[in-house]
């Protein structure tokens, strides 16, 4: 397919907005570190010199990768999980029905508690930890997938039945690019909030991770490391999305059309 001359070009402009935009953050910080003097506000410089310390030493890797260690285990086990429950939920009005008030319930209960319940039933242990996370994210998938089956068309699923498609490649060729989109949003939405979970669940019950060390560094009131490995994370974060999540996104719809 021959691409038109001027389709890189919102990429081009957005990626050069998007870089100007943190730019000017980093000048502003700057500016007002150096204004305020204070170790409560390191400058830029000083964080990236307090990042590429614990890079160098290997805190950081170890700790970074429990961290998303934790992260893609109890992320493939909610959207695979959350994915099937969806799915049912959506397609048999009498279960949705019934288990309604569960997800609403569920949904209701705050990432504290669940994490301290977790933790008092099952023990400072890393199952627990990973329970923890999986409760707390699962309805939102739940809920998220359980919209798109309600939407799947009866249409396209007659004419599947109809030709003798199979359970296979009814799914692969018309439920899942209709739900496509619906598990990206729960996918994209549930790594931002699982990894927030996640430190809270390390800071309250792990002697390592992220979590953990920056309930070491607040402490100490070290505000350059709590900066640092913040910057860290969301970096890793960032990266996961540009290079797994969006060109997953671009495959599926080429793949739709």
């Amino acid at each position: 397919m021959i691409r038109a001359p001027g389709t890189s070009r919102p990429r081009i402009h957005h990626a050069l907005t998007a870089l100007g935009s943190i730019l000017l953050l980093t000048f502003l910080w700057q500016l007002i570190a150096l204004e305020e003097a204070s170790p409560l506000l390191p400058t830029p410089i000083r964080v990236l010199e307090v990042l590429w310390q614990e890079l160098v030493s290997g805190r950081l890797p170890h700790h970074l990768g429990m961290t998303l260690a934790r992260l893609m285990v109890s992320f493939l086990i909610s959207m695979i999980l959350g994915t099937g429950i969806g799915i049912i939920l959506g397609r048999t009005p009498r279960l949705d029905q019934f288990f309604s008030t569960w997800l609403v319930i569920a949904l209701n209960i705050p990432a504290l508690v669940t994490i301290i319940l977790c933790y008092v039933w099952f023990g400072l242990d890393e199952f627990a930890a990973l329970l923890a996370v999986v409760i707390n994210k699962l309805p939102h998938v739940i809920v998220t997938i359980r919209e798109g089956a309600r939407h799947l068309r009866q249409d396209l699923l007659d004419i599947a039945q109809v030709y003798r498609f199979g359970p296979f490649k009814t799914l692969q060729h018309v439920v899942w690019p209709q739900l496509f989109p619906y598990i990206m949003t729960a996918g994209r939405t549930g790594l931002a909030l699982i990894w927030k979970i996640i430190l809270v669940v390390e800071l309250l019950g792990r002697s390592d991770g992220m979590g953990y060390q920056l309930n070491l560094f607040f402490q100490l009131f070290d505000v350059a490391g709590i900066l640092a490995y913040s910057l860290a994370f969301i970096v890793i974060v960032q990266l996961i999305e540009w290079a797994i999540l969006i060109p997953l996104d671009l495959k599926a719809q080429r793949w739709r059309r």
